[in-house]
């Protein structure tokens, strides 16, 4: 059975680890984003954890019913980095674009806490507001409500997907990202003509544009048909 979680003013009675940290939900998901960050996925427990903050492994499940509960939080914490200090202009197709930007861009920024929360629905805070705030762009903007939903669905769907896609990358050891990326002028360009004509000729092209993410490309194209879809027949 689960660990009922403390509340939050209670937490904040209790006495500091040994070596004076007081904790709360903030200090333990950002300490877990640096053991994410040193060590990956298989870097992330309790008990490493209560050596980081130098606290009993047990003392963190007054803050999170498992470990799972501590990814969904980590998930949020990257969609708050996200959003914070973001405000709407209310032309709808900047602020989409800088909201998808913006949450790719945090993700990217921890690969590995992106490898494992970008596939998982919170249902915390940051999100809640990132998904109201998304909605309500779209409304505003005029789209019926199945329009807007079906818009919003595409958007979220992309971004996280390029977000893990991107950071899956990212989190390879260093001489595995440069071998792949290596290959679109190790192989790519030296194929010939003769067997393999469009790879050839697109080939320089390849070799510059495949080493950057496509999301920016991806999110104008969702963009264009959005748009297109609102000015509707004509």
């Amino acid at each position: 059975m689960a660990k009922p979680v403390v509340p939050e003013e209670k937490r904040r009675r209790r006495r500091p680890t040994r070596s004076g940290t007081v904790l709360s939900e903030a200090l333990i998901v950002d300490t877990a984003l640096r053991l994410l960050r040193e060590h990956g996925g298989a870097g992330l427990s309790a008990r490493r954890l209560g050596l980081a903050l130098d606290c009993d492994p047990s003392t963190l499940y007054r803050y999170f019913r498992g470990m799972d509960d501590l990814t969904l939080a980590i998930g949020d914490a990257l969609i708050g980095q996200a959003l914070r200090g973001w405000a709407p202009t209310g032309r709808w197709r900047t602020d989409l674009r800088t909201v998808g930007l913006r949450v790719h861009a945090a993700y990217v920024a921890h690969p590995q806490a992106a490898l494992l929360t970008a596939s998982r629905v919170t249902g915390r805070a940051n999100e809640l507001a990132a998904d109201e705030a998304v909605l309500g762009i779209l409304r505003t903007a005029g789209f019926p409500l199945p329009e807007a939903v079906r818009v919003y669905h595409a958007f979220v769907d992309q971004t996280l997907a390029f977000a893990a896609l991107d950071a899956a990358s990212l989190a390879l050891p260093r001489a595995a990202l440069r071998a792949d990326e290596d290959k679109w002028r190790s192989t790519y360009a030296r194929l010939p003509a003769t067997t393999h004509p469009h790879i050839a000729e697109a080939a320089p092209l390849l070799a510059r544009r495949m080493l950057d993410s496509a999301y920016p490309t991806a999110l104008e194209m969702l963009l264009d048909s959005a748009e297109a879809r609102l000015a509707g027949p004509g």
